[in-house]
């Protein structure tokens, strides 16, 4: 495996079984072969094609293809795009579109293919075939806890490549493992495939199932489902269609890209008109069961990335936070840090600490991910 920051692999074209000579499919399964850390493939104009192992960029060498060309990287994209003919418009009109791909017996893709000065450029996250658990995940374990609610919402929050997607596959896995329910998902693309186990679940993806995500939610509401899930939450229209799921008497779980719980809670409510503000917050914070916040820190052996996790769960005080907004001393990352012991909650400070005291992460990690780094330099001082 290739170490962060490595110079170029060179990897052979051998074909896959099934695949064709100077295919698309045989290029992605030579990259495949390239490290088992990767998490993306990367595919652009003037650049050789790239994989991204922990975070860094390595360029991949394959025989008479050095370097990606504006047709190069049309045809990839072509190739996998297909039939889909909304994904062929969006791409079109809007400039990007989203895709699932998949390398027969190899692996699936999440594909988003964009336009940038005015030539074609693909970008991969590889999923895993075998769905992740908590245990895998290096999660807290008192998120098993999820499983069992029987209404409300839970966030799963990140930025981008921080394992949201992973997090709620492993939710949605053990629920399916636990109880008879009916499962409905909403995804664009869908990435993880579920099988029927104790549920029943139904996934379905924007544009190839549905024209959009309100369409497919609100369809989702005639349903039956007793977990509703989607997959990302963008729109105003998703938030109020989820909070009606939630106050409905249905278990809602979805992701949105923000960096912890009370930029969360701004993001949600700053959706809506300002006259709106009042009413979102009260029915976010009767509604909401968890909002679980997570972010990647490289290790200090340098050996992958570890995970650390705030969890807010719903209580009188966090709920009260929600409704009418943080002040000082009273806000959810203090909330989150003195409900540890007794409620499961944890907060970003307090768990990068704890790594750092394990030696798992180095100061610098630390002080870079920290809320504030400042106090934290100073507790960590006293070491």
């Amino acid at each position: 495996m290739a170490a962060p920051g490595a110079g170029p692999i060179s990897v052979s074209l051998d074909l896959p079984a099934g695949a064709r000579s100077g295919t698309t499919e045989a290029l992605l399964a030579a990259m495949l072969r390239a490290s088992p850390a990767l998490s993306d493939l990367i595919f652009s104009p003037g650049r050789p094609p790239q994989i991204l192992i922990h975070g860094q960029l390595v360029a991949i060498e394959i025989p008479r293809l050095a370097m990606l060309t504006a047709d190069h990287t049309r045809h990839i994209a072509s190739d996998l795009i297909g039939n889909n003919k909304q994904a062929l418009t969006t791409l079109r009109e809007q400039g990007s579109c989203d895709v699932s791909f998949s390398l027969a017996g190899q692996a699936r893709f999440r594909v988003n293919a964009f336009i940038q000065r005015g030539s074609c450029a693909v970008v991969m996250r590889v999923i895993p075939t075998v769905i992740p658990d908590l245990t895998s995940l290096a999660l807290p374990p008192q998120l098993a806890s999820v499983a069992d609610l029987d209404s409300g919402i839970v966030l799963v929050t990140g930025p981008v490549i921080s394992g949201k997607s992973s997090t709620l596959a492993a939710l949605i896995d053990l629920i399916n493992r636990r109880h008879a329910y009916h499962i409905i998902t909403v995804e664009d693309p869908i990435e993880f495939l579920h099988t029927h186990v104790c549920s029943t679940i139904h996934q379905r993806e924007v544009h190839s199932d549905a024209p959009s995500a309100g369409q497919a939610l609100r369809a989702a509401l005639r349903q039956s489902p007793n977990v509703l899930v989607l997959g990302e939450t963008r729109e105003r229209e998703n938030i109020e269609l989820l909070l009606d799921a939630a106050e409905t008497g249905h278990l809602v779980l979805s992701s949105i890209r923000t960096v912890d719980a009370a930029k969360t809670v701004e993001r949600i409510v700053g959706m809506f008109d300002p006259a709106e503000y009042d009413s979102v917050r009260g029915r976010l914070a009767k509604s909401f069961r968890y909002l679980i916040s997570q972010k990647l820190i490289h290790r200090a052996d340098g050996k992958g990335l570890v995970p650390v996790v705030e969890i807010v769960k719903a209580n009188p005080r966090t709920r009260e936070c929600l409704a009418h907004g943080q002040h000082v001393g009273q806000t959810l990352a203090e909330y989150a840090r003195s409900g540890a012991e007794e409620e499961g909650m944890q907060d970003f400070d307090g768990e990068i600490e704890k790594l750092f005291r394990a030696g798992i992460i180095d100061l610098p990690a630390a002080l870079a991910q920290a809320r504030n780094p400042a106090y934290l330099a100073q507790v960590l001082e006293k070491l």
